[in-house]
C-alpha cells in the first residue's frame, strides 16, 4: 500500500475514536491479559534458565506463559511438577 493511503486510514480511525471513544473496559481488560502472559514468559524463562542445573526444563508457549502468567509462582510450582511427574 502506499504510504499515503495507510497514513489516511490511520488518521481516519485517530479520528473516528476521539469523536465516538473507546471501550475502555475491555481495552484495559485485555491489556491486562497480554501483560500477564508476558510476566508468565518471563517467569519461565528464568526458571529454564536457572533450572538447568537441576534438569528442570519447561517448555515456554502460550499455554504454559498463560498458566505462570495468571497463576503466579504456584502456576510455575505446578508447571514443573506437571513436567517432572507427569511426563
Amino acid at each position: 500500500m502506499e504510504p499515503v493511503v495507510v497514513i489516511s486510514i490511520l488518521g481516519g480511525c485517530i479520528l473516528l475514536l476521539l469523536f465516538i471513544g473507546t471501550p475502555l473496559k475491555p481495552v484495559k481488560m485485555v491489556g491486562q491479559g497480554v501483560i500477564k502472559v508476558l510476566i508468565g514468559a518471563l517467569f519461565l524463562f528464568f526458571l529454564n534458565t536457572f533450572g538447568n542445573q537441576f534438569g528442570i526444563h519447561v517448555p515456554i508457549n502460550l499455554v504454559t506463559a498463560s498458566v505462570s502468567g495468571f497463576l503466579g509462582i504456584p502456576g510455575l510450582f505446578s508447571l514443573v511438577a506437571i513436567q517432572t511427574w507427569v511426563m
